[in-house]
């Protein structure tokens, strides 16, 4: 039947499911309302699932479609299954929260598909046209999911310092995109690359480096790198937690993924040039995630400034510019998307009578009153902290072998140095609920999704280290596509 169908619709097949699927629950919310929230949202994972199931994931090539503005190979399948999952389980971990919240609307799920098409739109891009067409469907759906309880100030005033920031940064990334189409007469990703490869040793025209970097201080923006990290701590604090949840993983893999398709495929002649913006943007986002962290009192702006060094993490393998530092920085997203699916798995269970809480301080003596959150929590805390024989371990180690292969030593140093600082803020949760005195425990009923999901998670970052082989060869084959021809 699929043979029967134009080879460009096939390869497409996941984002067009999305889209009917989420046109159809529309309509269904349009016409029912509250009604039927629920079946919505669990017919929003069931799509994810499928379309999960449609990822092209046996190309022995890369394929283009749609007269070269989609891509479909290796790398993005293996972003692609990652947005998708991490998309299914934050969802998942919604349904129970959204219940108790009254926070019942059928339009959250409708948009996260949305915003999901978009983010599978930017990993298949192979033009500056399909590239921003991606990243402003994914957008605008996260404007309003970001501002999406109405009833909250702190909720408001998160969507709306985002949707103003993020305003200006779509500006930079259109401007940088137009200024690269002036100076080389294409926006398609694989006429870039000809056009630069021909220009030889003559390099460059200045223009196109500074299209490049206003395109990337576009790009910094949705993976929240300083400095254009500003709105992350506001909208991490002021969005519901499924919804921060959803923030921390899925669109920030989506960004990684189309920076490194950009930077190594259109623009992977000109590494000498954007390397350096990239070792700045690293160091910045490590040191400030390490520092800023260290005063916090309210978990959700801890995980925010976590999230930042994270990137900064990851950005340490795309500043090595190798095949080995595109590996690291998949294996690296991977990881990262147990570890904080689980870390709000976590503070979804910070419940007391009924009411949502967020500050550290709860947290005391919770190995007393609930020892299996507690233990499942230093988990996630002791992996985001790089403690081996733990996931976050490999995923860090990974990364800065990259850059000391490619003899970035200053930045590796700084890494580790980083890592040591933030390892401090984990610890101290765990300080915190191992070795202060027990205050009101939490509420017992956390939702049967929620346990499953923070089980799962808990045991891939635990046991990662035992069978580590699928997600290693599987970023190793999608890593070798940006640099293949």
């Amino acid at each position: 039947m699929l043979s029967d169908l134009n080879p460009d619709l096939v390869l497409a097949l996941p984002e067009l499911f999305l889209v009917v699927a989420a046109m159809g629950l529309l309509m269904v919310g349009v016409f029912q309302k509250e009604a039927a929230t629920g079946g919505i949202l669990i017919t929003a994972v069931l799509a994810i699932a499928v379309a999960l199931l449609l990822v092209p994931t046996g190309l022995e090539e890369r394929a283009t479609a749609f007269g070269g503005l989609y891509v479909s190979d290796s790398f993005s399948a293996f972003m692609k299954l990652l947005v998708l999952l991490g998309t299914a389980l934050t969802l998942i971990m919604a349904h129970a929260y959204n219940e108790r919240e009254g926070f019942a609307r059928f339009e959250y799920p409708v948009l996260v598909l949305f915003a999901t098409v978009g983010m599978l739109m930017m990993l298949s891009a192979n033009d500056l046209l399909s590239l921003y067409m991606g990243l402003e469907l994914q957008s605008l759906s996260l404007y309003v999911v970001a501002a999406i309880r109405r009833d909250s100030l702190r909720s408001t005033e998160a969507g709306l310092k985002y949707i103003v920031l993020g305003a200006l940064a779509s500006g930079m990334l259109l401007y940088g995109a137009s200024m690269i189409y002036g100076f080389t007469g294409t926006t398609n990703f694989d006429s870039l690359a000809a056009h630069l490869i021909d220009a030889g040793e003559t390099g460059p025209s200045t223009g196109v480096v500074v299209g490049i970097v206003f395109l990337m201080a576009g790009l910094a923006f949705k993976i929240s790198a300083v400095p254009f990290h500003m709105w992350t701590p506001d909208v991490y604090e002021g969005a519901p937690t499924p919804v921060t949840a959803f923030f921390s993983v899925a669109p920030k893999i989506a960004a990684i993924g189309l920076l490194l398709r950009v930077l190594l495929g259109p623009f992977g002649e000109l590494v000498l040039q954007w390397q350096q913006i990239i070792i700045a943007v690293s160091i910045a986002s490590m040191v400030l995630g390490a520092l800023a962290a260290l005063n916090q009192t309210n978990i959700k702006r801890l995980m925010a400034y976590s999230s930042i060094g994270h990137v900064g993490y990851a950005l340490v393998g795309l500043a090595a510019g190798t095949e080995t530092g595109v590996r690291g920085v998949l294996i690296y997203m991977a990881i990262y998307l147990f570890m904080n699916v689980g870390t709000f798995c976590c503070i979804l269970a910070m419940r007391q009578k009924g009411r949502m809480t967020e500050e550290i301080s709860d947290l005391a003596g919770l190995a007393k009153t609930n020892p299996a959150l507690a233990l499942a929590f230093a988990i996630f805390m002791f992996s985001m902290a790089g403690i081996p024989p733990l996931a976050g371990f490999f995923g860090k180690l990974y990364v800065f072998l990259a850059a000391v292969e490619a003899e970035l030593y200053t930045l590796a140093i700084i890494g580790v140095l980083a890592s040591v600082v933030g390892a401090y803020y984990y610890l101290r949760i765990v300080r915190v609920m191992y070795f202060e005195e027990a205050m009101e425990g939490f509420d017992r009923s956390i939702g049967r999704e929620v346990v499953v999901i923070l089980g799962g998670t808990a045991a891939v970052v635990l046991l990662f280290f035992a069978y580590p082989a699928p997600l290693l060869n599987g970023a190793a084959v999608a890593a070798a596509v940006l640099f293949a021809g």
